[in-house]
């Protein structure tokens, strides 16, 4: 394929479309390489709108990282909206990179970076745009190696028939891997064609390559799944154990068009060991490998000056849990006291913040309210989903900080979770107007606001919850109506507080598309031919378009979408992912799912003996924390209007 840009006949569309200049490329800190200079090029793919895709850290951090070696280059592209899809297919575009406008069926390489499962039907757009063949088994060595990661490529097998390689765990290190086996292979003349480079990736640590396995099923479920000679038993999840040698992205992207999040993001640490049964990022994450305050100030620094933000937000699964958060956050608000530049800690948990830490991180006088998430209403359910965190604890937090001058907190709540019953759901009404009588009190005022958030719960792979079974989209409906009722019984409580929540529907597609074998894949290419885009928009979903592919697709084999849904699953069963290592011992996620079904706690093993749960040592990387005897370096601030202050 011609590497030139397709911008020339581009632009005459771009009027006709909405947001247009999400298309154009040109953003501060965006790069554009020769492309003769490079070996091995990428084309970087996030399956979702510029608006969404843009901010995410995890295209950032490989776009530098492949950018900085003088043998290979990658550019970005986006989903593009239905409005261009159809006029790119009538005047004959290809699909893009927003960087050179090149098409992406020139390219070695497609990355792509699955943050959820409802994006498979859009990768399916752009390979198709593309001209590059949907099915893996159609492609040969003039087409684009389709590599597929992030957390939903843990699970890999619905989109099985599209992808070439699922990448597994953290990327800043494979993808230099992969470089290097592509480049060696174009170097000897392409010997034994795309076969012989599948083989070549498959024996590349980390890397999954679906088409040298064979899967047999019997009675519906999975019987067997059975590697070609040369390809691994099981594939190993990659770790990056010091991530000061990481220390990306150096130079964040800033948007032209609006997105999702306006900020500079750094992440201080990576991985999770709270335990909580439901979250599939903690698990597949784990070990916790914490940034140095040194590494951590260094890159807040860097990105201001790169970006001109005027946020920088302190990223992990639960920021407050760094073992030397308080240090982090005074160190910098001391250093950015006077400046432009403010503090955010957009994932926090009620038992490790304090008001302490929330006067630093408003300390430059913004405070647009608290978030917490103690996932379930009641505390028996809190138990069973190992997220013990306390009403007296969250009651306790919050009138502080409506003592303190915060007037809104929001609460995320999940519906339809393991064991769950009606009253449990129920029991987030009581709390909230608990917060609201507290806030009242605390602050002597009666305009203090509470937003409870309520998502569908979809359980993953590689989570104790593996086996769960999924609730009904009626089942969550109808309990969400009635805490509806619930929150609105009591109307002096009830005005101060707000209601958000997304109906079972997307949540069960969600479910199945995570939990799915590769019979899934011609539900979701069937979905897909008759117009499913953007499935993870409500104005686009349709939930009638999927319940009609999978009853289409999957019963003529002997299953549905409740077998891979709402059915709970036995301890022996072979699940689709099994020949994939998260790192974590299949007998100690069934001991928690027994644990959790008893109502049992874990805790933090951070802070405990060690629980056996695998990673460790199969990772061979340890948990890293601190203290680290270390401090913020005292770096010259450079304020909006170009004056130094002392650091």
């Amino acid at each position: 394929m011609l590497s030139g840009s397709v911008f020339p006949a581009l632009e005459p569309l771009l009027p006709r479309v909405s947001k247009p200049v999400q298309y154009v490329g040109g953003e501060l800190n965006a790069q554009t390489r020769p492309w003769e200079s490079a070996e091995v090029r990428w084309a970087l793919l996030y399956p979702d709108a510029y608006e969404v895709g843009l901010p995410n850290q995890g295209v950032m951090i490989l776009y530098e990282v492949l950018n900085e070696r003088a043998d290979a280059l990658a550019e970005r592209c986006y989903a593009v909206w239905p409005d261009l899809e159809g006029l790119m297919r009538e005047h004959g575009v290809p699909a893009f990179t927003v960087d050179s406008h090149r098409p992406i069926g020139a390219f070695d390489l497609l990355g792509v970076s699955f943050s959820t499962e409802l994006g498979y039907t859009n990768l399916l757009t752009t390979l198709d745009l593309a001209g590059i063949p949907l099915h893996a088994a159609d492609r040969d060595e003039s087409h684009p190696v389709v590599v597929a990661g992030g957390h939903a490529a843990f699970n890999p097998e619905p989109i099985a028939d599209f992808v070439d390689v699922a990448a597994l765990g953290d990327g800043e290190e494979v993808v230099g891997d992969i470089t290097d086996v592509v480049k060696a292979w174009k170097a000897e003349g392409r010997p034994g064609g795309r076969r012989e480079l599948l083989l070549r990736l498959a024996n590349t640590d980390g890397c999954y390559v679906p088409s040298l396995y064979s899967v047999t099923y019997s009675g519906g479920a999975i019987a067997a799944v059975t590697p070609e000679a040369g390809a691994p038993a099981t594939v190993q999840k990659r770790t990056t154990s010091d991530l000061d040698e990481w220390p990306y992205p150096k130079a964040p992207l800033v948007p032209l068009a609006e997105t999702v999040h306006e900020r500079a993001s750094v992440e201080i640490f990576r991985g999770c060991t709270r335990g909580c049964r439901f979250c599939q990022a903690g698990m597949i994450t784990r070990p916790v490998r914490e940034r140095s305050l040194p590494g951590i100030g260094a890159m807040v620094d860097a990105a201001v000056r790169a970006s001109g933000f005027d946020e920088v937000g302190l990223l992990s699964l639960s920021s407050a849990d760094h073992s030397e958060i308080a240090d982090i956050t005074k160190g910098l608000a001391d250093r950015y006291e006077g400046t432009n530049t403010s503090l955010s800690l957009p994932s926090t948990r009620v038992d490790a913040f304090n008001i302490d830490l929330a006067n630093e991180i408003s300390r430059n006088g913004r405070r647009s309210g608290l978030t917490f998430a103690p996932e379930g209403g009641s505390e028996r359910i809190r138990r069973v989903i190992n997220k013990m965190v306390s009403e007296e604890d969250l009651i306790r937090t919050v009138s502080e900080a409506f003592a303190q001058g915060w007037r809104q907190v929001k609460l995320y709540f999940m519906c339809g979770l393991p064991t769950e019953e009606d009253e449990d759901v129920l029991e987030i009404a009581g709390m909230a107007h608990r917060v609201i009588q507290a806030g009242r009190a605390a602050s002597g005022r009666n305009d203090v606001r509470c937003t409870i958030s309520i998502g569908g719960f979809v359980p993953k792979p590689h989570t104790p919850f593996q086996w769960a079974a999924q609730a009904h989209p009626d089942v969550v409906d109808a309990r969400l109506r009635k805490l509806r009722e619930a929150v609105n019984s009591n109307k002096k409580l009830g005005r101060n507080i707000g209601m958000r929540y997304h109906d079972g529907q997307p949540s069960l597609i969600e479910g199945l598309l995570a939990r799915g074998d590769r019979r899934v894949g011609a539900v979701i290419e069937r979905v897909w031919r008759e117009g499913g885009r953007f499935d993870g928009w409500s104005e686009h979903f349709s939930y009638e378009r999927w319940t009609t592919a999978a009853k289409a697709e999957l019963e003529p084999l002997g299953v549905s979408l409740e077998w891979f849904t709402t059915r709970e699953r036995e301890e022996g069963e072979i699940l689709p992912w099994d020949h994939l290592d998260s790192g974590l011992e299949r007998d100690w996620l069934w001991a928690d799912w027994q644990d959790a079904l008893s109502g049992r706690e874990q805790d933090d093993c951070r802070w405990t003996p060690c629980f056996d749960c695998g990673v460790c040592p199969s990772t061979g990387a340890d948990i890293e924390v601190g203290p680290s005897g270390t401090t913020l370096l005292p770096l010259t601030v450079v304020n909006p209007v170009g004056r130094e202050l002392g650091g």
